[in-house]
């Protein structure tokens, strides 16, 4: 009888052994020859234009500087001129701007997108003042050289450089750029909905997202080039606990706070499950062919190997748990005024990341479940759905995967699920092959002053953002 779990567990080893050694690396993508010249100083000094330009944006419209943001538009003509000559312009409410270049062909045209306003500085942490645009050993500090001024000079000076030099495209491009990403402002979807208006379905829309960076994937040790192809959802809950107050001299069991911090504990411990969405089946079969041993029998054989890999994602956090399923994190909580004083009404509020398999009911209803108290109200303070997932087999997506992997040489290739929101959501309601690839190459820590202290670039990253988008351009 023995031999009987013997012999099964012989197949079952042999099974997963097969599985993992035929789980080999797909065919390389082509790179695209030649090298691209192009003035770079001028790049540089186009960037520091922008950065000098104090775009902040506000939840707050009275708090903005408007004619920073003039100031910014007024520039473009002088930076970008040949834009200017050759393209259409038009300004849409809240502050959109859209440029249209025409191509040989009508029809099914590309979106390049960005972003021109930036989060708040607290000055007192940086180095250098973040809007002087200093240069100094090769670095440009400031403000939106990262999100994302860099890419908005990407793309119109990769265009301004191609029409100097006599190029016009296959097809048409359009240039749609935001002034009010960091608030959800509603000048993406205005662009959007010009489109809609007009029948205009485009055939790519590439925004803000990854980016090429190092160790992004267990086992993996070559630079990756991270495309997202959907992105999570978004909601802001509230938690209330309402009460009579009073002094906190005799507090009464169960006040609001502490049923507040019951709530929360209760909602932590009681994570959402996991799904293998289709971006991030993508990424696992794209760079877990190209990890080491161990990593590549867990990612060929996720059939039997993905509850260990839920038990690895939710004892570690951070992004591959992010990927994995929908994430709450506390942000903030507010009380009472005074110190001695057990407040009436009590609230904290948690982000909420939504797994495209979730959605924003969907999550109230888990919430509500794990806090399991009729006292603490959970409401939704707004928030958006998880996007549409993108198509990874076909010409658009192709097109960006040749630009990224010919500009930074020997890089990975691989879709995965954005865990941030952008403007290019929008988009999901005219197209399904909507991208999202900063076109940056970047350390863990440049990302971290991302919407931090001491935001800067290097030049040679800023190079390679304009020689992404020529060569993204010179395939359109």
């Amino acid at each position: 009888m023995w031999l009987v779990p013997v012999a099964a567990i012989a197949l079952l080893i042999a099974v997963l052994l097969i599985r993992t050694l035929r789980f080999t690396p797909k065919p390389p993508i082509d790179v695209l020859a030649g090298e691209e010249t192009f003035d770079k100083d001028t790049s540089v000094y186009n960037l520091q234009q922008l950065v000098r330009c104090k775009t902040v944006s506000y939840t707050d419209p009275a708090l903005e500087d408007n004619a920073e943001f003039e100031k910014l538009i007024a520039l473009l003509p002088a930076l970008y001129p040949h834009i200017f000559e050759t393209c259409t312009f038009q300004r849409l409410p809240d502050r959109a701007l859209l440029f249209h270049w025409k191509g040989n062909t009508a029809g099914d045209p590309v979106i390049l997108m960005a972003h021109y306003d930036v989060v708040p500085v607290e000055e007192d942490g940086w180095d250098k003042p973040a809007f002087d645009a200093i240069l100094e050993n090769g670095v440009l500090w400031g403000r939106g050289t990262l999100d994302t001024k860099v890419t908005f000079n990407g793309i119109l000076f990769a265009a301004n450089h191609l029409i100097a030099a006599g190029f016009t495209p296959k097809q048409d491009i359009y240039f749609a750029f935001s002034g009010g990403e960091e608030v959800n402002g509603k000048g993406a979807a205005n662009i959007v909905n010009w489109f809609e208006e007009h029948g205009i379905t485009p055939s790519m829309v590439l925004d803000e997202g990854g980016g090429v960076v190092d160790n992004v994937f267990p086992g993996v040790s070559a630079p990756c080039g991270m495309i997202g192809i959907a992105e999570k959802g978004m909601l802001n809950a509230c938690y209330r606990v309402r009460s009579t107050g009073g002094h906190a001299s005799a507090p009464k069991p169960n006040g609001p706070v502490d049923r507040l911090a019951a709530a929360c504990c209760k909602a932590l411990k009681n994570p959402f499950p996991y799904h293998i969405t289709p971006p991030v089946a993508a990424m696992f079969d794209t760079l877990g062919r190209h990890s080491s041993f161990v990593y590549r029998l867990i990612f060929a054989n996720l059939w039997l190997f993905a509850p260990v890999l839920d038990i690895i994602c939710k004892t570690s956090g951070g992004e591959l748990n992010a990927l994995m399923r929908t994430t709450v994190a506390f942000t903030q909580m507010s009380g009472s005024k005074a110190p001695n004083v057990i407040p009436a009404n009590a609230q904290m509020v948690s982000n909420v990341r939504l797994n495209p398999y979730d959605t924003m009911a969907s999550v109230l209803d888990h919430l509500r479940k794990a806090v399991n108290d009729d006292t603490v109200e959970i409401v939704a303070l707004g928030g958006m759905e998880p996007s549409p997932i993108s198509a990874i087999d076909g010409p658009a997506w192709d097109k960006v995967a040749r630009a990224v992997v010919s500009t930074w040489k020997g890089c990975l290739v691989s879709p995965y699920l954005m865990v941030q929101c952008s403007d290019c959501r929008h988009y999901g309601r005219i197209s399904d092959k909507v991208y999202r690839f900063s076109a940056m190459d970047l350390t863990t820590e440049e990302r971290a002053t991302i919407h931090g202290h001491n935001e800067r670039i290097r030049l040679d990253t800023l190079y390679r953002s304009v020689e992404f988008f020529i060569r993204l351009i010179k395939q359109c």
